[in-house]
């Protein structure tokens, strides 16, 4: 079924259909350059044994229009990877979750759950033997903790003077866990394989549960360096569920919280792209300007991450003029300040040359793999959720999406300061709007007392990192039968082993900095 990214879609309107049918209608929709933004599996009803289906939404960026499509019950089911590769993960997490069965997927592994029993090597040759045994040992229907029990057959290449480095899940660092597997042939990288889940919390699970006053709370931790990005995506959700209006300023206020958010975030990146380079400079100067735009998001709602900024129909928080103003003379300090040091390094020959062909993605794997936002862009691909899907009808102030073609981590790095300054513009332009606005005494809409019942919405919010992407499904009582969650690292994790073949595994700090995703989005 067709709709606008705004509508809402009631499930008597999308019939089930075969899985046949959804495969074809997947292959044909990917192929005319449309995008899959979420596919999930999706219960009759509330009963804990329910039969459950698959539900897809594409997107299509061009027309602003979103594609549903739901199944009838399965309990297996031929995969549709080989011939829609975007679908890999999600069908590997649907059978983690679910037990449905995607036969004959090329490579069926565990998606969140950690392992717990020893693992096995299967030759990378022939990726199919672990994949079978994994499929032997879940039988479709099994639990999905059942999973947790299974060993992780991690990929392994063979040759002489072929070996094996693994990294993780305890880092050095300051930073989440995840498992890191490189198989090499002296300093090159013949294949990196990432293991994830050690950040599994079973947030979607949650989100089901319990009272609704704490999912926007949860959806506030989903990621927190992208507290905003999850706030806004789970408000507007609700927001069309309900068919709330919010007001401009409120519109604008939500908007200057995201530009911050991937203010602070594309700063901090881009000096730490230039650490690993040995650029030492503007490590430096942007880790202490990072910290100006995250005291510009604690001044806007007394957290400098964001939280508690967001509410159902509107936000918590508002600006008077003379606050307004202090921020307005802030953000074109920082900015100025986090200019300079971007530039004095894109500027450096040294590193220039670092950056050029190292962690190359090329187009066609990017769209192959349903990569978003800055990797995505950095590819080619004009994917950018701000102008195709907006959340609300406000100015851009000549922005555009910020698009290179090398797919290299010169071109992720040249992606994130185009759009400082983008994202300079439109908090500059907000904030002076905002200063003119008349005042309004409650910037929340009424809460209507239900949702409706059986049926299905969409939210998109372009996050600092890429598209941000939520749908839910209500049951009889217009409670939430699904609410699902995809956050850009899902898409994105893929690319980043992709990017490293063919590289030195030197490289893998600087092509992990240009990627920079999130362990807990990813694992939920």
């Amino acid at each position: 079924m067709l709709f606008d990214y705004r509508d809402t879609v009631p499930l008597q309107g999308m019939p089930p259909v075969s899985i046949k049918d959804m495969e074809a209608f997947l292959h044909n929709r990917l192929a005319e350059g449309w995008r899959l933004l979420a596919l999930f599996g999706l219960p009759e009803s509330a009963a804990e044994n329910a039969p459950v289906g698959l539900c897809c939404v594409l997107a299509q960026d061009s027309s602003h229009y979103l594609a549903a499509l739901r199944t009838t019950p399965l309990q297996s089911y031929a995969s549709m990877t080989p011939r829609c590769p975007q679908v890999h993960l999600f069908e590997r997490e649907i059978f983690e979750q679910w037990g449905i069965e995607p036969v004959g997927h090329p490579w069926l592994k565990s998606v969140r759950r950690t392992p717990d029993a020893p693992e096995t090597a299967p030759s990378a040759a022939d990726p199919a033997t672990s994949a079978a045994a994994f499929v032997a040992a879940n039988p479709a229907g099994s639990p999905a903790p059942a999973a947790a029990k299974m060993p992780y057959p991690f990929c392994r290449a063979e040759g002489e003077e072929i070996h094996e480095v693994a990294v993780g899940p305890v880092h050095a660092g300051v930073i989440e866990p995840g498992h890191f597997r490189f198989q090499c042939y002296g300093e090159n990288v013949l294949h990196l394989e990432i293991a994830l889940g050690y950040q599994h919390r079973g947030l979607e699970r949650m989100l089901l549960q319990g009272s609704p006053a704490r999912r926007l709370p949860l959806m506030e931790c989903a990621a927190g360096d992208t507290t905003v990005g999850h706030a806004t995506a789970h408000c507007v959700l609700l927001e069309r569920l309900e068919g709330r209006v919010v007001a401009p300023r409120a519109q604008r206020l939500r908007r200057v919280g995201l530009e911050l958010e991937r203010l602070a975030n594309h700063t901090g990146d881009l000096g730490a792209i230039g650490g690993d380079t040995g650029f030492l400079p503007t490590s430096s100067w942007n880790g202490r300007i990072r910290g100006d735009f995250l005291n510009l998001s604690a001044s806007l709602c007394g957290n400098r991450f964001g939280r508690g900024l967001l509410r159902p129909g509107g936000t918590a928080y508002d600006l008077n003029a003379e606050e307004c103003a202090d921020m307005l003379e802030r953000v074109r300090a920082a900015g100025r300040d986090a200019r300079g040091a971007v530039d004095v390094m894109l500027h450096s020959h040294s590193v220039l040359e670092r950056l050029t062909d190292t962690g190359r993605v090329s187009t066609e794997a990017a769209r192959n793999l349903g990569l978003v936002g800055v990797a995505a862009r950095a590819c080619g691909l004009k994917f950018d959720a701000r102008f195709y899907f907006p959340l609300a009808d406000l100015p851009c102030r000549d922005c555009t999406p910020r698009v290179e073609s090398t797919g290299d981590v010169l071109a992720r790095t040249l992606v994130r300061s185009n759009e400082l300054n983008d994202s300079l513009r439109l908090v500059t332009a907000d904030l002076s709007a905002l200063a003119n606005m008349p005042a309004v005494t409650d910037l929340t809409a009424p809460t209507p007392e239900q949702l409706p019942p059986h049926t299905l919405a969409v939210s998109q919010v372009e996050g600092w990192r890429g598209e941000i992407c939520h749908v839910a499904v209500t049951d009889a009582k217009g409670d939430f039968l699904a609410y699902k969650v995809v956050d850009p690292s899902f898409h994105n994790w893929p690319g980043l082993a992709l990017a490293l073949r063919g590289n030195q595994i030197s490289d893998f700090p600087l092509c992990n900095k240009s990627f920079n995703l999130s362990y807990c989005g990813h694992d939920l």
